[in-house]
Order: C-alpha cells, then sequence, then structure tokens
C-alpha cells in the first residue's frame, strides 16, 4: 500500500510540474508571438506552438486532478496510528482489561434480560418496528420516565461535577464536517443522508469538535470541554445481524457526549480524566462494570487510544459496552485544520481532540433495569435518579 501511495504522489508530482511548465511556455510564446506581430513578423510557428499547448494541457490538468482525487482518497482512508501503550490484537478477544469497579447485585431469583421486562415499563419494540422497521423502539411510559432522568442527570453531573460546558448542536451537517471527524469517506454506509445532501450525525461528537475547524485558538483557551444530550442516527450497515433483539443495538438512540479540544501535553491527562468521569456517572448508578484498553484491531478509523467502559448485565450475564472514550491525537485536528498557537510563539500547533460517551442513555437504561430488577416484574429506582423521578423509587409493571 505504501509502494502505490508513493507512486501515486510521484505521479501526481510529474503531472503538476508537467501542467506547470507547459502554462509557463504558453505564457512565453503568447509573449514573443505579441511582439512579433507588433514588429510585423510572421508568428506562425509560435502560434502553432501555442495551438498544440491549449490541446495537451487540458488534457494534462484533467489527468493531475484525477491522479490528485485518488491520492487523497486514499490518504483519508488510512486510520489513526495507536499510541505505543496500546496493545497489539486483531479483535475483542485481545483488549485489556485496566481494572473493575462496583459490585455486581445478588438476586435469589433468575434475572431476566430487559427485552423480557421492557414491555411491560413502556419499551415497546413492536410499535417501533411498526412505525420504521427493526431496530427501533417506542418508548413510553415508566421507560420513558426512566429515559428522561438517565439524560439529564448525565448533563448535570458532567455540567456541575466535571466541568463541561453543555451545547445544543446541529443534527445535520455537511459532508466537510463529516470527513473532520473522521466518519467520511470510510464509513459513508453506516450512516444517514439526506435528499438535500446532509448527514444525519452518529454522535455529537460531529459537530462539538467541528466546532472549532478552521480556528487558531489561544493556548489559554484549552482545555475546551463541551458535552451535549442529542438523538444519533446510525445505519449500522457494518454490524448486520448484530443485537436484533431489544434495545441494546438501535438506528436512532440518545447518548451524552463529552468532547475535549487540548494541547498535545495535556491530552494523556485529558483522556484520563474524561474516561474516569464516565466512571462516575457508572458509579453514582450503582452499577456493576468494568475498563478495557482496546486494542489495535478493535479501535475505531480516528482513535489513538480507546478506553471501553462495559457495564455488568445479570440478565445476558456478560459485561456490554456503554461508553467509549477515545484520545485521537492530532488525528482531527489535522482534517479540520484546527490549531492553537503556544503562549509566547509565533507559530500555530495542531490541537488534540479527544470523545467519549457519558453516557449512551438506552444502554444504561438497559443496565438499570436489569440490575434494579425485582422479582415481581418492577424496577427500584437508583437513587440519584429519584429526584428527577418526584421521588418514585420504584416502577411498576403495567401489565405481566
Amino acid at each position: 500500500m505504501a509502494d502505490d501511495l508513493l507512486g501515486l504522489d510521484e505521479r501526481r508530482r510529474a503531472l503538476t510540474t508537467e501542467v506547470q511548465e507547459g502554462q509557463k511556455s504558453r505564457n512565453a510564446l503568447s509573449f514573443i508571438i505579441g511582439q512579433i506581430k507588433r514588429d510585423g513578423g510572421d508568428a506562425t510557428i509560435p502560434m502553432g506552438q501555442v495551438a498544440m499547448l491549449k490541446e495537451r494541457l487540458p488534457t494534462l490538468e484533467a489527468e493531475e486532478k484525477a491522479v490528485g482525487d485518488d491520492l487523497a482518497a486514499r490518504l483519508a482512508a488510512i486510520p489513526n496510528l495507536p499510541l505505543t501503550d496500546v496493545p497489539e490484537g486483531a479483535g475483542e478477544d485481545e483488549n485489556a482489561e485496566m481494572h473493575k469497579l462496583g459490585t455486581q447485585p445478588d438476586f435469589d431469583f433468575e434475572p431476566k434480560e430487559h427485552d423480557a421486562i421492557g414491555p411491560a415499563l413502556g419499551l415497546d419494540f413492536e410499535t417501533g418496528a411498526t412505525l420504521a422497521g427493526s431496530r427501533f423502539t417506542f418508548v413510553r411510559g415508566s421507560a420513558a420516565r426512566l429515559h428522561r432522568a438517565l439524560g439529564q442527570f448525565m448533563l448535570d453531573t458532567l455540567t456541575r461535577d466535571h466541568g463541561y460546558e453543555e451545547a445544543v448542536v446541529p443534527l445535520l451537517v455537511r459532508d466537510e464536517i463529516m470527513f473532520g471527524t473522521g466518519q467520511l469517506p470510510k464509513f459513508a454506509e453506516d450512516s444517514f443522508r439526506t435528499e438535500d445532501g446532509r448527514w444525519l450525525i452518529p454522535t455529537s461528537e460531529v459537530s462539538l469538535t467541528n466546532s472549532v475547524r478552521e480556528q487558531i485558538l489561544s493556548e489559554a483557551e484549552l482545555p475546551l470541554r463541551f458535552t451535549a444530550l442529542t438523538p444519533c442516527f446510525r445505519s449500522e450497515a457494518g454490524a448486520a445481524g448484530r443485537d436484533t433483539r431489544g434495545y441494546i443495538r438501535q438506528h436512532q438512540f440518545e447518548k451524552v457526549e463529552m468532547v475535549s479540544i487540548t494541547t498535545p501535553e495535556t491530552s494523556d491527562a485529558e483522556h484520563e480524566r474524561m474516561t474516569a468521569c464516565a466512571e462516575d456517572i457508572l458509579t453514582k448508578l450503582g452499577l456493576h462494570f468494568r475498563r478495557m484498553k482496546l486494542c489495535t484491531g478493535d479501535m475505531g478509523f480516528s482513535a489513538a487510544r480507546t478506553y471501553d467502559l462495559e457495564v455488568w448485565l445479570p440478565g445476558q450475564a456478560r459485561y456490554r459496552e456503554i461508553s467509549s472514550c477515545s484520545t485521537c491525537t492530532d488525528f482531527q485536528a489535522r482534517r479540520m485544520n484546527a490549531r492553537y498557537r503556544p503562549e509566547g510563539e509565533k507559530n500555530t500547533r495542531f490541537v488534540h481532540t479527544l470523545n467519549g460517551s457519558g453516557l449512551a442513555v438506552g444502554r444504561t437504561l438497559v443496565a438499570v433495569v436489569e440490575n434494579y430488577q425485582q422479582a415481581d416484574g418492577s424496577v427500584a429506582v437508583p437513587e440519584v435518579l429519584q429526584p428527577y423521578l418526584r421521588g418514585l423509587n420504584r416502577l411498576e409493571p403495567t401489565s405481566a
């Protein structure tokens, strides 16, 4: 692949040189023709040479553009480089467990999965499918109230306790915005596009991170920390057949996102801080979870290092991802041309960008339902959520 890219680059450079030399010759000949005509001479020969150049140059320019576009497309499809501490591996089985926090619940009955408990609480999978097809859910009643409470609790925790600035962002963005954070061109099939050429955001990371595109920030402004609760839209073309049951993998879902814009010197510490913020939400909810460091083969396109938080789901008797926190170093900044000027320096440097889930609301609802389920089908409400539900401490099923 490297040889192909180098070959393309050499071809592009050669074509650029040839085009520039042709344009230079054409201009020089045009000047000579003008002089000959002013002197009353015969300009037939140089005029013929100009005619040949005019015929040849468009072909060269078109070829130069085609090779340049091909090179740019191939370069844009190259993922970020992993940091040196990222474990090597081909897939999730080779991810490294960092630690576990919290305690697994102990039941005196056989715990059920959320899709068995949820319908009586308002997770209406049938109506969702009727309205929009598979992987859409109509949420109502107790489940809708719990969903709203979770989103507000997450936002309050991040803004009040951890200093994030709340934002309300566009849900529709242009091509270059998706390109800036790495969704395009590689993952176009996993996103939804409107008829006017805009994209529904797969996460508010896209809008939040691109808020600094084409800017030169001062070092004093950094770090910037943003959070937003938005709907997210994913066609999940690359995940066909996975998690088709229940509320785990949806085409439309809500998520609280964290985004940080930092200097290169502070981005590692910011990555730890961001992940700890997500862990704090899980701890406050009383959920058992573990932190995983993803291996090279399981990381996302733009990430240089990723920590996944996986929550324990007793109904499934397994851990499931509920948050993913990544540092992208300057990978996204280069695509967005987002820079800062270090204090006392004239030159600029690219910022570092980080993003993380704080948390995925639907998956957190699943975790609460499974971990706080009762034998009678009701669900206890975690203490930190009760103020958002006017003191309600239990969600009662409306049917068997």
